[in-house]
Protein backbone atom coordinates (compact mmCIF):
# COMPACT_ATOMS: atom_id res chain seq x y z
CA UNK A 1 0.00 0.00 0.00
CA UNK A 2 1.89 3.89 -1.07
CA UNK A 3 1.68 7.00 0.62
CA UNK A 4 -1.61 8.09 -0.77
CA UNK A 5 -3.43 5.07 0.00
CA UNK A 6 -2.08 4.52 3.57
CA UNK A 7 -3.74 8.21 4.22
CA UNK A 8 -7.36 7.89 2.50
CA UNK A 9 -7.94 4.50 4.42
CA UNK A 10 -6.85 6.07 7.40
CA UNK A 11 -8.97 8.95 6.47
CA UNK A 12 -11.96 6.27 5.83
CA UNK A 13 -11.70 4.64 8.91
CA UNK A 14 -11.51 8.15 11.22
CA UNK A 15 -14.82 8.84 9.21
CA UNK A 16 -16.40 5.53 10.24
CA UNK A 17 -15.42 5.06 13.27
CA UNK A 18 -14.52 8.34 15.10
CA UNK A 19 -17.01 10.69 13.41
CA UNK A 20 -19.62 7.33 13.49
CA UNK A 21 -20.25 8.28 9.67
CA UNK A 22 -22.90 6.12 7.86
CA UNK A 23 -21.94 3.45 5.53
CA UNK A 24 -23.42 5.39 2.72
CA UNK A 25 -21.36 8.75 3.52
CA UNK A 26 -18.24 6.87 3.78
CA UNK A 27 -18.40 5.31 0.17
CA UNK A 28 -19.29 9.12 -1.16
CA UNK A 29 -16.54 10.14 0.38
CA UNK A 30 -14.29 7.63 -0.95
CA UNK A 31 -15.51 7.80 -4.20
CA UNK A 32 -14.87 11.74 -4.37
CA UNK A 33 -11.16 10.88 -3.30
CA UNK A 34 -11.03 8.42 -5.89
CA UNK A 35 -12.30 10.61 -8.61
CA UNK A 36 -10.04 13.81 -7.38
CA UNK A 37 -7.75 11.38 -7.31
CA UNK A 38 -7.88 10.45 -10.63
CA UNK A 39 -8.00 13.45 -12.03
CA UNK A 40 -4.84 14.63 -10.51
CA UNK A 41 -3.11 11.52 -12.60
CA UNK A 42 -4.93 12.13 -15.83
CA UNK A 43 -4.07 16.41 -16.00
CA UNK A 44 -1.15 16.69 -13.93
CA UNK A 45 0.68 13.38 -13.72
CA UNK A 46 0.40 13.52 -9.59
CA UNK A 47 0.37 10.43 -8.20
CA UNK A 48 0.18 11.91 -4.45
CA UNK A 49 -3.04 13.26 -3.77
CA UNK A 50 -0.95 15.77 -0.32
CA UNK A 51 0.38 17.24 -3.02
CA UNK A 52 -2.49 18.88 -4.94
CA UNK A 53 -2.66 22.91 -4.58
CA UNK A 54 -5.60 25.39 -4.80
CA UNK A 55 -5.89 25.91 -8.30
CA UNK A 56 -5.84 21.82 -9.12
CA UNK A 57 -8.75 21.38 -6.75
CA UNK A 58 -10.70 24.77 -8.78
CA UNK A 59 -9.80 23.35 -11.74
CA UNK A 60 -11.57 19.83 -11.01
CA UNK A 61 -14.38 21.54 -9.97
CA UNK A 62 -14.57 23.77 -12.81
CA UNK A 63 -14.12 20.27 -14.92
CA UNK A 64 -17.12 18.94 -13.00
CA UNK A 65 -19.24 21.47 -13.63
CA UNK A 66 -18.43 22.17 -17.51
CA UNK A 67 -19.55 18.36 -17.62
CA UNK A 68 -23.31 19.28 -15.82
CA UNK A 69 -22.47 18.38 -12.38
CA UNK A 70 -24.97 21.01 -10.30
CA UNK A 71 -23.11 23.10 -7.99
CA UNK A 72 -24.98 21.38 -4.86
CA UNK A 73 -22.76 18.04 -5.99
CA UNK A 74 -19.84 19.80 -6.79
CA UNK A 75 -20.18 21.24 -3.16
CA UNK A 76 -20.45 17.91 -1.52
CA UNK A 77 -17.41 16.94 -3.40
CA UNK A 78 -15.42 20.20 -2.22
CA UNK A 79 -16.56 19.33 1.06
CA UNK A 80 -15.16 16.25 1.18
CA UNK A 81 -11.61 17.19 0.27
CA UNK A 82 -11.87 20.16 2.99
CA UNK A 83 -12.83 16.99 5.19
CA UNK A 84 -9.51 15.19 4.21
CA UNK A 85 -6.68 17.98 4.10
CA UNK A 86 -8.03 18.78 7.78
CA UNK A 87 -7.74 15.31 8.62
CA UNK A 88 -4.42 15.25 6.78
CA UNK A 89 -2.89 18.14 9.12
CA UNK A 90 -4.01 17.02 12.12
CA UNK A 91 -2.14 13.78 10.99
CA UNK A 92 0.63 15.97 10.47
CA UNK A 93 0.75 14.63 6.52
CA UNK A 94 1.02 18.10 5.40
CA UNK A 95 1.42 21.71 6.58
CA UNK A 96 -0.90 23.72 4.44
CA UNK A 97 -4.31 22.89 3.63
CA UNK A 98 -4.71 24.43 -0.29
CA UNK A 99 -9.08 24.20 -0.12
CA UNK A 100 -9.08 27.21 2.48
CA UNK A 101 -8.18 29.27 -0.77
CA UNK A 102 -11.16 27.55 -2.79
CA UNK A 103 -14.82 29.34 -3.19
CA UNK A 104 -17.94 26.93 -2.95
CA UNK A 105 -20.21 27.45 -6.60
CA UNK A 106 -23.29 29.08 -4.95
CA UNK A 107 -26.35 26.89 -5.11
CA UNK A 108 -29.93 27.86 -6.45
CA UNK A 109 -31.82 26.71 -3.33
CA UNK A 110 -35.30 25.46 -4.42
CA UNK A 111 -38.01 25.25 -1.82
CA UNK A 112 -39.06 22.18 -0.94
CA UNK A 113 -42.29 20.15 -2.20
CA UNK A 114 -45.08 20.03 -0.06
CA UNK A 115 -48.51 18.71 0.47
CA UNK A 116 -51.28 21.50 0.89
CA UNK A 117 -54.06 20.69 3.45
CA UNK A 118 -56.71 19.31 0.64
CA UNK A 119 -53.47 17.39 -0.58
CA UNK A 120 -52.66 15.65 2.78
CA UNK A 121 -56.54 14.84 3.18
CA UNK A 122 -56.51 13.15 -0.15
CA UNK A 123 -53.33 11.23 0.22
CA UNK A 124 -54.90 9.77 4.02
CA UNK A 125 -58.22 9.15 1.84
CA UNK A 126 -56.36 7.26 -0.80
CA UNK A 127 -53.78 5.12 2.08
CA UNK A 128 -57.18 4.43 4.22
CA UNK A 129 -59.34 3.05 0.61
CA UNK A 130 -56.49 0.87 0.12
CA UNK A 131 -56.75 -0.65 3.18
CA UNK A 132 -59.76 -2.94 2.15
CA UNK A 133 -58.09 -4.22 -0.94
CA UNK A 134 -55.40 -6.93 0.12
CA UNK A 135 -53.67 -8.34 3.21
CA UNK A 136 -54.78 -6.99 6.43
CA UNK A 137 -51.14 -6.78 8.26
CA UNK A 138 -50.09 -5.25 4.82
CA UNK A 139 -52.38 -2.57 4.20
CA UNK A 140 -52.47 -1.46 8.22
CA UNK A 141 -48.88 -1.43 7.90
CA UNK A 142 -48.91 0.50 4.53
CA UNK A 143 -51.54 3.24 6.20
CA UNK A 144 -49.50 3.52 9.73
CA UNK A 145 -46.17 4.28 7.56
CA UNK A 146 -47.91 6.99 5.52
CA UNK A 147 -49.65 8.63 8.74
CA UNK A 148 -45.91 8.40 11.00
CA UNK A 149 -43.73 9.71 8.10
CA UNK A 150 -46.85 12.88 7.64
CA UNK A 151 -47.67 13.59 11.65
CA UNK A 152 -43.93 13.08 12.50
CA UNK A 153 -41.40 14.24 9.91
CA UNK A 154 -39.19 11.23 10.27
CA UNK A 155 -36.74 10.03 7.61
CA UNK A 156 -36.81 7.34 5.72
CA UNK A 157 -34.09 5.66 7.51
CA UNK A 158 -35.60 6.68 10.99
CA UNK A 159 -38.75 5.29 9.91
CA UNK A 160 -36.81 1.44 8.84
CA UNK A 161 -34.83 1.67 12.26
CA UNK A 162 -37.73 1.97 14.76
CA UNK A 163 -37.69 -0.82 17.04
CA UNK A 164 -41.08 -2.00 18.68
CA UNK A 165 -39.31 -0.80 22.05
CA UNK A 166 -38.86 2.77 20.74
CA UNK A 167 -42.45 3.19 20.83
CA UNK A 168 -43.92 4.35 24.67
CA UNK A 169 -47.97 3.47 24.13
CA UNK A 170 -47.92 4.99 27.08
CA UNK A 171 -46.48 9.04 27.04
CA UNK A 172 -47.36 8.69 23.54
CA UNK A 173 -43.50 9.48 22.31
CA UNK A 174 -41.42 7.82 19.37
CA UNK A 175 -37.59 7.40 20.20
CA UNK A 176 -35.90 7.98 16.83
CA UNK A 177 -32.29 7.50 16.34
CA UNK A 178 -31.06 9.82 13.42
CA UNK A 179 -28.17 10.78 11.97
CA UNK A 180 -24.90 10.08 13.50
CA UNK A 181 -27.07 7.92 15.91
CA UNK A 182 -28.46 11.17 17.56
CA UNK A 183 -31.16 10.06 19.50
CA UNK A 184 -34.35 11.65 20.04
CA UNK A 185 -37.86 11.65 20.68
CA UNK A 186 -41.25 12.47 19.00
CA UNK A 187 -44.43 13.05 20.33
CA UNK A 188 -47.45 11.57 18.97
CA UNK A 189 -51.41 11.65 19.01
CA UNK A 190 -54.44 9.74 20.56
CA UNK A 191 -54.93 9.09 16.39
CA UNK A 192 -51.49 7.97 15.34
CA UNK A 193 -51.79 6.06 19.32
CA UNK A 194 -55.00 4.55 17.66
CA UNK A 195 -53.37 3.21 14.41
CA UNK A 196 -50.46 2.04 16.18
CA UNK A 197 -52.30 -0.60 18.79
CA UNK A 198 -54.60 -1.90 15.63
CA UNK A 199 -51.57 -2.22 13.25
CA UNK A 200 -49.37 -4.33 16.26
CA UNK A 201 -52.39 -6.42 17.23
CA UNK A 202 -52.46 -6.89 13.25
CA UNK A 203 -49.15 -7.78 13.54
CA UNK A 204 -48.82 -9.94 16.34
CA UNK A 205 -51.78 -12.16 14.73
CA UNK A 206 -49.85 -12.63 11.78
CA UNK A 207 -46.82 -13.41 13.86
CA UNK A 208 -48.57 -16.02 15.28
CA UNK A 209 -49.95 -17.75 11.72
CA UNK A 210 -46.13 -17.57 11.01
CA UNK A 211 -45.18 -19.25 13.82
CA UNK A 212 -42.33 -21.88 12.80
CA UNK A 213 -42.22 -20.52 9.19
CA UNK A 214 -39.81 -17.08 9.54
CA UNK A 215 -38.45 -15.48 12.31
CA UNK A 216 -39.34 -11.93 13.00
CA UNK A 217 -37.51 -8.95 13.75
CA UNK A 218 -37.65 -6.85 16.57
CA UNK A 219 -38.28 -3.70 14.38
CA UNK A 220 -41.56 -2.12 14.29
CA UNK A 221 -42.52 -2.20 10.63
CA UNK A 222 -41.53 -5.63 9.29
CA UNK A 223 -42.74 -7.31 5.83
CA UNK A 224 -44.44 -10.53 5.78
CA UNK A 225 -41.60 -12.96 6.26
CA UNK A 226 -40.77 -11.02 9.59
CA UNK A 227 -37.64 -9.37 8.11
CA UNK A 228 -37.31 -5.58 8.45
CA UNK A 229 -38.29 -3.29 5.63
CA UNK A 230 -35.93 -1.82 2.58
CA UNK A 231 -35.71 1.73 1.49
CA UNK A 232 -37.52 1.00 -2.06
CA UNK A 233 -40.17 -0.49 -0.49
CA UNK A 234 -40.96 2.60 1.58
CA UNK A 235 -40.12 5.17 -1.37
CA UNK A 236 -42.21 2.57 -3.68
CA UNK A 237 -45.18 2.95 -1.41
CA UNK A 238 -45.23 6.79 -0.86
CA UNK A 239 -44.69 7.62 -4.39
CA UNK A 240 -47.48 4.99 -5.40
CA UNK A 241 -49.64 6.62 -3.28
CA UNK A 242 -48.67 10.14 -4.02
CA UNK A 243 -48.98 9.29 -7.46
CA UNK A 244 -53.07 8.82 -7.12
CA UNK A 245 -53.65 12.36 -5.16
CA UNK A 246 -51.23 14.35 -5.65
CA UNK A 247 -49.88 16.42 -8.98
CA UNK A 248 -46.53 17.29 -7.20
CA UNK A 249 -43.45 16.39 -9.05
CA UNK A 250 -41.65 15.04 -6.28
CA UNK A 251 -42.89 12.05 -5.07
CA UNK A 252 -40.65 10.87 -2.34
CA UNK A 253 -40.82 10.20 1.26
CA UNK A 254 -38.47 13.38 1.83
CA UNK A 255 -42.17 15.08 0.65
CA UNK A 256 -43.38 14.37 3.47
CA UNK A 257 -41.17 15.31 5.65
CA UNK A 258 -40.75 18.64 4.43
CA UNK A 259 -45.09 18.87 4.59
CA UNK A 260 -44.56 17.80 8.58
CA UNK A 261 -42.15 20.65 9.35
CA UNK A 262 -44.20 23.53 6.39
CA UNK A 263 -47.34 23.00 8.18
CA UNK A 264 -46.13 23.21 11.66
CA UNK A 265 -44.59 26.49 10.65
CA UNK A 266 -47.69 27.20 8.95
CA UNK A 267 -50.40 26.89 11.78
CA UNK A 268 -47.55 28.75 14.49
CA UNK A 269 -44.83 26.51 15.85
CA UNK A 270 -41.21 28.08 16.77
CA UNK A 271 -38.51 28.04 14.74
CA UNK A 272 -36.60 26.00 16.98
CA UNK A 273 -39.12 23.72 18.11
CA UNK A 274 -39.51 22.42 14.48
CA UNK A 275 -35.63 22.20 14.04
CA UNK A 276 -35.78 19.91 17.25
CA UNK A 277 -38.55 17.65 16.14
CA UNK A 278 -36.69 17.34 12.70
CA UNK A 279 -33.24 16.34 14.17
CA UNK A 280 -31.20 18.92 12.50
CA UNK A 281 -27.92 19.62 13.87
CA UNK A 282 -27.82 23.50 12.74
CA UNK A 283 -30.83 25.77 12.59
CA UNK A 284 -29.97 27.03 8.55
CA UNK A 285 -31.17 23.82 7.83
CA UNK A 286 -34.76 24.26 9.35
CA UNK A 287 -34.85 27.95 7.84
CA UNK A 288 -35.39 27.04 4.94
CA UNK A 289 -39.09 25.88 5.63
CA UNK A 290 -39.81 29.41 6.64
CA UNK A 291 -39.00 30.90 2.75
CA UNK A 292 -41.76 28.05 1.91
CA UNK A 293 -44.13 29.56 4.19
CA UNK A 294 -43.65 32.64 3.14
CA UNK A 295 -43.77 32.34 -0.46
CA UNK A 296 -47.93 30.83 0.83
CA UNK A 297 -48.18 34.25 2.22
CA UNK A 298 -47.01 35.87 -1.12
CA UNK A 299 -49.42 34.02 -2.44
CA UNK A 300 -52.24 34.80 -0.29
CA UNK A 301 -51.59 38.21 -0.65
CA UNK A 302 -51.74 38.70 -4.16
CA UNK A 303 -54.65 36.53 -4.42
CA UNK A 304 -56.49 38.71 -1.27
CA UNK A 305 -54.85 42.13 -1.57
CA UNK A 306 -57.25 44.47 -4.18
CA UNK A 307 -54.29 46.59 -4.60
CA UNK A 308 -51.92 43.21 -4.87
CA UNK A 309 -51.21 43.77 -8.63
CA UNK A 310 -50.61 47.75 -8.49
Amino acid sequence: MNREETMVEQFIQYLRYERNYSSHTVLAYKKDLEQFSLFLSNEYHEQDLSQADADMIRFWLLSLMESGVSARSVNRKLSSLKSFWRFLQSKGYVKENPTRGVLSPKVHKSLPSFLKAEEMDALLEESSAEEASGSPFVEKRNRLMIEMLLQTGMRRSELMGLALSDVDMSSCLLRVKGKRDKQRLIPFGPMLQSMIQDYLQSRNQWQAECEGLYEFSDCLFVRENGRPLYPQLVYRLVHDTLSKSSTLAKKSPHVLRHTFATTLLNNGAELNAVKELLGHANLSATEVYTHTTFEELKKVYKQAHPRADY
